[in-house]
């Protein structure tokens, strides 16, 4: 993930606030790498919800992460007021690719980028399948 890639924030039409618990928080006093998967899990839960115009019921697997790439910026402290921002930046047959950003929302210092690529999927089959016509539409809106 080369976050110089990004589009302009401006061009993200999706943001989602993030709380940042005293549990996300490392020995060395930022949040834990490992929590940001958490945070832009958060963010894609509330982008499909908005895009879709319906809560998305996760009982029931439309599509699944077949590919992260993230990179860490600059730390995330305690008390920091965080954003993640997302927007879809290219839809396949049967995957598209989400970029987010997790950035401070005071100073708008970008902390981590990531490219998130999903793949519609079937779980009965447990195969890739074409983007269903709900998630193209809606996507298609974001690109």
């Amino acid at each position: 993930m080369n976050p110089e890639k990004l589009p302009s924030l401006s061009d993200f039409r999706h943001s989602c606030d993030i709380q940042i618990r005293f549990n996300d928080v490392d020995v060395l006093g930022h949040v834990n790498n490992t929590v940001y998967m958490t945070y832009y899990d958060t963010g894609k839960a509330h982008y499909f919800s908005e895009i879709l115009g319906r809560r998305v019921d996760w009982k029931h697997v439309e599509c699944v992460i077949a590919n992260i790439d993230c990179a860490f910026l600059a730390p995330i402290f305690f008390g920091e007021d965080i954003e993640v921002l997302t927007r879809c930046e290219k839809i396949g047959e049967k995957s598209f690719k989400l970029l987010q950003v997790i950035r401070e929302k005071k100073s708008g210092m970008m902390k981590s980028a990531c490219e998130t690529v999903m793949v519609a999927f079937d779980p009965q089959s447990g195969i890739a399948i074409e983007i269903p016509e709900e998630w193209r539409e809606a996507l298609t809106r974001d690109v």
